[in-house]
């Protein structure tokens, strides 16, 4: 099975480099003869949705895989499709199906991990603030995760912090080392520089997502002064090497409008954002600024702006909180994947700090399993409405309770915010969520 996966790889690869020389011709012909394979037609209406915008050169879906094809350096292209869509998503995913029936628990499609809790900046309602800076994974750990999680059918790893780029050697060894694997790194991009984008070029596994809180007085008020500009740099740097990268920005009630209109998306684009990460602010921590939020109607701004957007512009975006509709609600908890803090914690996700299961004491199988993570498999989907996925902002009675019988320890060891405290800072705003949520999602299933 692997090798019959290693021909399609190259197959694939093969045909883009023949689309590389003729876009607007090939694009549809590799199609068709990709359509060949699905013998059984289990794919048949994927390829029947492909099938107008690879014809249409103006379609914005056209029009972000011909630049891809022609802009990114060829090793990088390589990567995107053996690594990221073949290995990472199609060749594992029988594995992991098995495995999850076989242990009776989730098998995540990704780790998140923070190789360091330290970072070069100091930014508002960052949830690294709330660890020791002391705290990190060094390089055999790291390696051990990537090895067990490979094992179980794992592929993707995402890296956050503190800032990644500060253990820039140990990442970028990781990423050679497990050339199957397909690596990317939240970065607040401020130590991008030429070395380490060539880097990224002859890897091909390694690519970016840059933090941006929006044009340059938005990003500085969260990042500080001069933090925008860095990152501008950065964007052109890695660019000028053909390395695809991406944005993360965080909504909230003082850049929201601004993030989401076109001419931020559009600017995102022209600097060679290939993707773009949407999250909004949560309150984590005791010294968390609840005037923050993000308000109903903000959330109803980008719930209809980013899907205006994927039928215009030539980007791939996603909104972590809005976009639970098409992933069934939640994804944490090692349903889709789960989040390894500086300490080796195992929590279900980046924004849940809780555990019962610490890494450097027993095997990624293991801490899957740890109760917390059972809380989650049993829970999920936390709402029926998928508009209201999580457990912390939209349902934060379900975290409290999952918590509790779980008898999770904080793991925010500076302040060890218990979870009472926590989810009662996020129930106003669940409630004036919940009939906005409820609205859009009657009017969805109208539609």
């Amino acid at each position: 099975m692997a090798m019959a996966w290693n021909l399609l790889s190259r197959f694939a690869m093969k045909k883009i480099m023949y689309i590389r020389e003729d876009p607007s011709k090939r694009l549809p012909e590799v199609i068709e003869w990709t359509r060949r394979f699905d013998l059984t037609g289990r794919y048949a209406k994927v390829f029947d949705m492909l099938d107008p915008f690879v014809k249409d050169e103006q379609n914005n879906w056209n029009r972000m895989a011909r630049s891809l094809i022609s802009e990114l350096d060829p090793i990088c292209l390589d990567k995107l499709v053996t690594n990221l869509a073949v290995n990472s998503f199609l060749a594992s995913a029988p594995k992991r199906e098995r495995l999850t029936k076989r242990e009776s628990h989730n098998i995540p499609w990704a780790i998140l991990m923070d190789p360091t809790a330290s970072c070069n900046l100091r930014c508002i309602g960052c949830w690294a603030s709330e660890y020791r800076k002391t705290d990190g994974l060094d390089e055999a750990l790291l390696d051990r995760i990537i090895r067990e999680g490979k094992e179980l059918g794992i592929y993707m790893y995402i890296y956050s912090g503190g800032e990644p780029l500060l253990r820039k050697g140990d990442i970028l060894r990781l990423a050679e080392r497990h050339q199957d694997c397909y690596f990317l790194a939240f970065s607040n991009g401020t130590l991008v520089d030429e070395r380490f984008a060539e880097e990224c070029r002859r890897l091909g596994n390694f690519t970016l997502a840059l933090s941006v809180e929006g044009f340059e007085a938005e990003t500085d008020l969260r990042r500080g002064k001069g933090t925008y500009r860095k990152v501008i740099d950065a964007m052109d740097i890695l660019k000028s090497h053909g390395v695809p990268f991406g944005f993360s920005t965080c909504y909230h009630r003082y850049n929201t409008e601004v993030v989401g209109s076109s001419d931020y998306v559009d600017f995102m684009v022209e600097k060679g954002c290939r993707f773009g990460w949407y999250f909004t602010y949560i309150p984590l921590g005791h010294d968390a600024d609840l005037t923050f939020l993000a308000t109903p109607d903000q959330r109803e701004y980008m719930y209809r702006k980013v899907r205006e957007y994927r039928n215009s512009k030539p980007i791939f975006l996603l909104d972590f909180w809005n976009d639970g509709e098409y992933v069934n609600g939640c994804i944490a908890g090692g349903r889709n994947y789960l989040h390894i803090n500086a300490a080796g914690d195992v929590e279900p996700c980046a924004f849940i700090h809780y555990s019962t299961a610490n890494i450097k004491e027993m095997s990624l199988l293991d801490t899957i399993k740890q109760p917390l993570f059972m809380e989650y498999a049993a829970g999920q989907p936390f709402n029926e409405n998928h508009l209201r996925p999580c457990p912390l902002l939209d349902n934060p009675e379900k975290l409290r309770d999952m918590v509790l019988r779980s008898k999770a320890k904080s793991t925010q060891l500076l302040d060890e915010e218990d979870v009472v405290s926590l989810t009662a800072k996020c129930e106003d705003a669940s409630i004036a969520w919940a009939a906005r949520a409820d609205k859009l999602w009657n009017e969805r299933k109208h539609k």
